[in-house]
């Protein structure tokens, strides 16, 4: 079995806890179903947020919303770049698997940003 990091992103519609929550849990569960994980294929995962996001972390989201409590999180937030994509959740999800990755990018303004162009 090898060590894999995956990685997903997606934008919040607003700094509101609602909306943080919702669209971490969504990214989460879309990384999860997409890639055929179980909890225990989990090892951790880091988040990063952009500074105008603020009103809750998103492993809350892991922790409440998905009920994955025994999975080590860390939250960061993200260095500003003039001009760089606004309200943005970022995960890198390290998992023990065999299997391949997919990564997850969700809604339209995070596809469309130069940050997640493959180089």
């Amino acid at each position: 079995m090898r060590v894999l990091a995956i990685r997903g992103a997606t934008t919040a519609s607003s700094n509101k806890r609602e909306d943080i929550l919702n669209e971490t849990a969504t990214l989460i569960n879309k990384i999860i179903t997409n890639n055929n994980l179980e909890s225990d294929d989990i090892i951790s995962m880091c988040f990063t947020m952009t500074k105008d996001l603020d009103a809750v972390y998103p492993a809350v989201a892991v922790r409440e919303n998905l009920g994955l409590v025994d999975i080590p999180l860390l939250n960061f937030e993200e260095k500003y770049i003039v001009g760089s994509l606004e309200k943005c959740i970022r995960v890198i999800m390290y998992i023990n698997s065999d299997k391949n990755k997919r990564v997850i990018f969700i809604r339209s303004e995070y596809r469309k940003s130069s940050m997640c162009r493959r180089s």
